[in-house]
């Protein structure tokens, strides 16, 4: 089963801080509503970006696909992509 766009978020924060995501102490909900993000995920047409910040890092999700962390794209959270 492949990961939900929230995963991928937590996949792509742990990446950029070097752990697991099992190692993460960080409570998504807490910084941005996930339900938000499930939404603009499953919208194919117009083009949106969802910027926030999490401790140390500013995270955005694009309607390309990206999730960008600091700067840095770390992942994708499309489906039918190529995972980083």
């Amino acid at each position: 089963m492949s990961p939900t766009p929230v995963e991928d978020v937590l996949t792509a924060i742990a990446t950029a801080r070097g752990v697991e995501p099992t190692e993460l102490e960080l409570t998504l909900e807490n910084y941005v509503a996930c339900d938000a993000i499930t939404t603009l995920t499953k919208h194919s047409e117009g083009a949106w970006r969802l910027s926030f910040e999490v401790p140390d890092h500013e995270v955005t999700l694009t309607s390309d696909g990206d999730i960008v962390v600091d700067g840095t794209v770390e992942r994708r959270w499309t489906d039918d992509s190529a995972r980083f």
